[in-house]
């Protein structure tokens, strides 16, 4: 067994706590967002008032951004769990691993193509 200084898991879990904070901070943001996005464009669609289509370009720019930022932070994390947690990744990884892969796969081409659709 290797000893390892404490101060460098410290570290660690500060960095994955960071960035799982703001993932887990901006992925719901922009669920909601879309939400509230497909309201203000089927108002548009059903009344034709301008208000509305400018209302909802207003937020699309803001929800690209979130979108981006959550895209960023959860490739970020998918990383950190093979460096920053590599025994853990290695103790559970017959378990964790193919969830974590078939994740990796289908939400990486799935948010390129959300984000070549935006």
């Amino acid at each position: 067994m290797e000893i390892t200084d404490t101060t460098l898991i410290d570290w660690s879990r500060a960095q994955f706590a960071l960035t799982a904070m703001y993932h887990w901070l901006f992925v719901p943001l922009t669920l909601g967002l879309g939400v509230i996005q497909a309201i203000m464009e089927t108002i548009y669609y059903k009344t034709g008032n301008a208000f509305w289509k400018n209302t909802a370009q207003f937020w699309m720019k803001l929800f690209g951004v979130n979108f981006a930022i959550g895209v960023a932070t959860g490739l970020i994390l998918e990383f950190e769990f093979g460096t920053n947690w590599s025994n853990y990744s290695w103790f559970v990884g017959d378990i964790f691993g193919a969830p974590l892969a078939i994740e990796g796969v289908l939400a990486f081409f799935m948010e390129a193509t959300f984000i070549a659709v935006m």
